[in-house]
């Protein structure tokens, strides 16, 4: 079976517990406004490349990946090609691999539910809880991906919930309590990150030919950044800024 890979990092620190190795996938079915690798959206491009290879990967690895690494499976939309992914993952956790999955959740089908079963852990990126300013945001409703993060809690699959905080457009403090006020009694969330808005990809856009639309939004200061962690303690127990 082959993936469609987009690139790859190795001994990643920020996508997971422990030291991972990265696989960035090529598609994604979000527009958001501020991705970082718009020239992974598409799901053309990318690099046609066999399970074998990300396996052999993943074992040359392992030996740094201790107790708590792993390997895990970005964007782009991993559950964009989750069909390819399912016998993948199989075939790394029989050999011993920490698999994690990083998702909108915005997917849903058969193959979908089947990968999500099997890996250990998801880091489920909630883009914004008000369903109008989600829609501005990524182009998409969130009706899935908060669907999805219920399937998560009611089947007892770990979870880590990833926010990015973007100044005038996912930073509302009503916006935020009501994420807290709905999603703060699930038993399966293990960890609340709260990912500072960046400009690392307006690179990327120029080099793409395509405008960069939130160019006049400046990165979140230091208050900004302490005012959301304190209004998520207020419903989360383990809230860390990445």
């Amino acid at each position: 079976m082959m993936i469609n890979v987009h690139s790859y990092e190795s001994m990643g620190t920020f996508d997971g517990p422990g030291l991972r190795l990265v696989v960035f996938l090529q598609g994604c079915n979000f527009r958001c406004l501020y991705c970082a690798n718009p020239d992974t959206i598409a799901g053309k491009g990318g690099t046609p490349t066999p399970s074998e290879e990300i396996i052999r990967m993943a074992m040359s690895q392992k030996p740094f990946f201790g107790k708590r690494g792993g390997i895990t499976f970005s964007g782009g939309e991993p559950t964009f090609q989750a069909k390819a992914l399912v016998p993948l993952v199989h075939d790394l956790k029989e050999k011993g691999i920490h698999v994690c999955l990083d998702s909108n959740g915005g997917i849903w089908n058969e193959d979908v539910e089947m990968l999500l079963k099997l890996v250990d852990l998801v880091l489920l990126d909630i883009k914004e809880f008000n369903p109008s300013r989600h829609q501005s945001l990524t182009g998409r409703s969130n009706e899935q991906t908060l669907r999805t993060a219920n399937w998560l809690e009611a089947n007892e699959k770990p979870f880590w919930l990833r926010y990015v905080l973007v100044p005038g457009y996912s930073d509302f403090e009503v916006d935020i309590r009501q994420l807290g006020q709905n999603l703060g009694k699930y038993k399966m969330i293990q960890r609340v990150e709260i990912l500072p808005y960046h400009t690392l990809g307006i690179h990327k856009y120029e080099a793409m030919g395509q405008k960069y639309l939130l160019k006049d939004v400046k990165e979140n200061t230091p208050e900004q950044l302490d005012k959301a962690t304190e209004i998520f303690k207020e419903y989360f127990s383990n809230v860390v800024v990445n």
